[in-house]
């Protein structure tokens, strides 16, 4: 089920967010997988947060959209590969109407799966939002 998330969610999407950094990201170094996790709390405050939690009541991914751009889609790592990500991709996409993602250009994983739901590469930035050499991918939805 999706619904909004709030800051008393905030601990488990932190702890989804490490857990899916750490199998997806090993291009990061720990100095700057550690300055990440303690910027998550105001990433949070600048999107619009949704949370998946399975019928057990757990939260297992979170999606944050601004505007028409998928700012975050992270899946707990024990969840990766189950279609929750999908699920929450379809939601961004049909009901929120977010067209664009920004990916890390060394997350393949990541890429390979916007790329199969019809995501197309539109631009390269060769620094992240942090100005730190990691290259983003800016990617849109295509029709095709």
């Amino acid at each position: 089920m999706i619904s909004p998330a709030d800051k008393t969610d905030y601990p488990a999407l932190i702890a989804i967010w490490e857990s899916a950094v750490k199998a997806t990201h090993d291009f990061l170094s720990d100095e700057d997988f550690e300055f990440y996790k303690s910027h998550i709390p105001v990433y949070f405050e600048h999107v619009s947060l949704y949370k998946y939690t399975d019928d057990k009541g757990v939260v297992k991914a979170f999606l944050g959209v601004v505007d028409n751009s998928i700012e975050m889609l992270f899946v707990d790592n024990e969840s990766r590969g189950s279609g929750i990500g999908k699920i929450l991709l379809d939601h961004a996409v049909n009901k929120l109407n977010a067209g664009s993602v920004d990916v890390n250009e060394q997350n393949k994983q990541a890429l390979d799966f916007y790329y199969h739901f019809g995501f197309k590469e539109a631009s390269r930035d060769e620094y992240d939002g942090e100005g730190k050499g990691y290259p983003i991918l800016h990617l849109i939805k295509t029709d095709d």
